[in-house]
């Protein structure tokens, strides 16, 4: 008792008068309370020394092995209104089945004959392309033919050339003679009248020799406007060689750009025969979209948007489905500070919900307690939980696993570690110290062989 008071009662009372007290403190109690104490020291110091198996538990859930066996929802590609449901909830599917049915509810897609009227305007602008490269070809063999057309009259022109220059040369020619012809008619004409002056020629031959002085300066005159005008001709050739350069230079440019035109305008028609082809491929695929079938054979398990009418969105759940054959495993998630003591290989021992512990013979498959699983994966990165998952499949040399296990049920999971003294597992604990860190036995072996 707390002494808060200054009357003592063990002053004003004597203790021995009552019986409790009489067996309190006598001398025979104490001793055989020591005893005691004695005996329980003993025996907490032996079991103290007595081993321990070290082990990590964590609680579980019953999943498959492998990500394809899970149950999964089914979703629709495209937004759309139910019309009608092929299946019950319970039915077992194959693969392909068809579950619902579903229309559009997008009014670009109401067309009935979309994908015909896709197909007509397929038709027709491949028919456009073909209009176009023939037009092209078309160009392309005027360009041809200007061209030749080009170079002949270019040929044509440097004769006419050349014939002028030839002309020239010969009409300079004549204008020498013509300019010798002038001065031999001029010197015969100063020596017959000389002649005459002396009387040695009649007037009659000086006016002759005049009259053929004057024509031949008329010739002379004459031959000049012919040279002139050849050396016209001449410029004249020149000039039409560079007008019918420019000329066909200017035919050819125009067709060739009309040629690049309608090429431009051919492409332009097959971007939109791809397009149109891709709307009509998309078209079909949407249309088979329109009816929902199973991934692969299994169960239906829940109609997650019942109902005829409904609309959803795309990508949202329409049904559930459970595989029909999956492979059992349970997920189970450790602590950080217990992951370095597990390893891929190791065997754990698993206790499902619903199967007692205890053994119940008569029972089949429910008579072993716990069952036998080891680890097949340990996740590199912590869940939002705060924990590492692991993923642990049925141990084949251990007993099968109840058949009668649901995906989804509880787990308790048990990894069995060292053996240690009991002493130094309460030491462990109350320092929150890891269980013993160990590598297995054949991890040895392992890296001894991947050297090698």
């Amino acid at each position: 008792m707390l002494n808060i008071s200054n009357n003592q009662l063990n002053k004003k009372i004597d203790l021995n008068q009552f019986k409790s007290g009489k067996e309190i403190f006598s001398k025979k109690y104490y001793k055989a309370f020591n005893k005691f104490l004695l005996a329980f020291a003993i025996i907490g110091f032996i079991f103290i020394f007595l081993p321990w198996t070290q082990n990590i538990t964590s609680q579980g859930t019953v999943t498959t092995l492998t990500p394809d066996q899970r149950p999964q929802t089914i979703q629709s590609q495209i937004p759309g209104r139910i019309e009608q449901w092929f299946v019950r909830e319970g039915d077992y599917v194959k693969k392909g089945d068809t579950i619902l049915r579903i229309s559009e509810v997008k009014s670009e897609y109401f067309d009935n004959r979309l994908i015909e009227r896709t197909n007509d305007q397929i038709n027709a602008k491949t028919s456009s392309v073909n209009a176009y490269q023939g037009k092209v070809e078309a160009l392309q063999r005027q360009v041809q033919a200007l061209k030749q057309e080009r170079g002949l009259k270019i040929e044509q022109t440097k004769n006419k050339l050349l014939q002028a220059r030839l002309k020239v040369q010969s009409d300079s020619i004549s204008f020498e003679a013509a300019k010798t012809n002038l001065n031999i008619a001029k010197k015969q004409f100063t020596r017959t009248e000389t002649l005459q002056k002396e009387g040695l020629k009649a007037v009659v031959d000086v006016e002759q020799k005049r009259l053929k002085l004057q024509e031949t300066q008329a010739k002379l005159i004459a031959q000049e406007n012919k040279l002139l005008a050849t050396k016209n001709e001449v410029l004249n050739a020149k000039l039409e060689l560079s007008r019918i350069g420019a000329t066909y230079t200017d035919k050819i440019s125009k067709a060739q750009s009309d040629m690049y035109t309608a090429q431009s305008s051919g492409f332009d028609a097959k971007a939109q025969v791809s397009k149109l082809e891709n709307s009509n491929s998309n078209y079909r695929v949407r249309n088979s979209l329109l009816y929902i079938t199973a991934p692969q054979n299994g169960y239906i398990n829940k109609a997650i948007k019942g109902g005829i009418g409904g609309t959803f969105k795309e990508g949202e759940s329409l049904v559930g489905i459970m595989p029909e054959k999956y492979d059992l495993a349970v997920e189970t998630y450790v602590r950080p500070i217990d992951l370095p003591l597990l390893h891929v290989g190791e065997k754990v021992r698993v206790q499902f919900d619903g199967w007692p512990a205890i053994v119940f013979s008569g029972w089949p498959n429910v008579s072993y307690g716990t069952y036998g699983a080891k680890v097949v994966a340990i996740e590199n990165f912590i869940s939002s939980n705060g924990k590492y998952r692991v993923l642990l499949a049925s141990d084949k040399k251990d007993f099968a696993w109840p058949e009668a296990i649901r995906v989804g049920s509880g787990a308790r999971t048990i990894a069995l570690l060292e053996d240690v003294p009991i002493w130094f597992e309460l030491w462990r604990q109350l320092n929150s110290f890891p269980p013993n860190y160990y590598q297995p036995e054949n991890s040895g072996k392992e890296e001894a062989n991947s050297k090698k």
